[in-house]
């Protein structure tokens, strides 16, 4: 089965869940893999390949049983286990990270929050901010295995080691170092920076009129034979 999981399939999965759980909310009990597909930007036949990749019952007449669907999901994303997570980084970014809404509907829990310094809990936040002294203890005594963080650049690599000391075995990275996951952790880098820089890219490189790069490339031609 994990040979079949790639990073692709493994997200269509989750959007997959969260799309079946919000129509589970609604009463619905079967759904159609254009629903699916449609929810989130897919050929229906994808939909399809993809459950009969993992054989889950179903077909394009009679549909999928919404709560079956569910719970296979939930068995081949090992969301049948508790899922708990800390913020190691309690300034800016990572008190955002922590108010996200968006948490809720992937069933985990942001446990705690991290820091070198006295942090004050902002209103609503109903987790506690520890010293960052004390993570190797919660971790070990909550048993968890993922964490983010979200650090200055200068402490990244030092909380980094600490994490990995500590047990954590999946990290999400949203400091500007560029961290590298090791058999025993799993590093997912997000560099903001990159990102927009990488947007704006696709955007001019998509926005390009096509008489433009015709014109270049005539241009270029008539350079060469001169």
């Amino acid at each position: 089965m994990k040979n079949r999981l790639n990073k692709e399939l493994v997200i269509r999965l989750l959007k997959y869940r969260r799309i079946l759980n919000q129509l589970k909310n609604l009463g619905f009990e079967k759904v159609f893999s254009n629903n699916l597909g449609d929810a989130i930007g897919v050929a229906p036949a994808l939909v399809r390949k993809d459950f009969s990749l993992l054989v889950l019952g179903g077909n394009k007449r009679g549909g999928y049983n919404i709560d079956y669907l569910s719970e296979q999901l939930n068995r081949i994303l090992g969301k049948t286990r508790e899922q708990k997570i800390v913020i190691v980084g309690m300034g800016k970014i990572g008190t955002a990270i922590a108010q996200y809404k968006g948490f809720l509907q992937g069933d985990f829990e942001v446990a705690a929050g991290f820091d070198v310094r006295a942090v004050d809990v902002p209103p609503g936040l109903t987790m506690p901010i520890l010293s960052l002294e004390d993570l190797p203890e919660y971790v070990a005594k909550n048993h968890i295995e993922v964490a983010i963080l979200s650090v200055p650049e200068d402490q990244a690599a030092e909380c980094h080691r600490l994490l990995k000391e500590a047990g954590i075995r999946g990290l999400l990275n949203f400091t500007p170092v560029e961290l590298k996951t090791t058999p025993n952790c799993i590093i997912h880098n997000i560099n903001i920076g990159v990102e927009i820089e990488n947007l704006f890219f696709q955007v001019i490189k998509n926005g390009l009129p096509l008489h433009l790069e015709l014109a270049d490339g005539a241009g270029s031609e008539e350079d060469d034979s001169e």
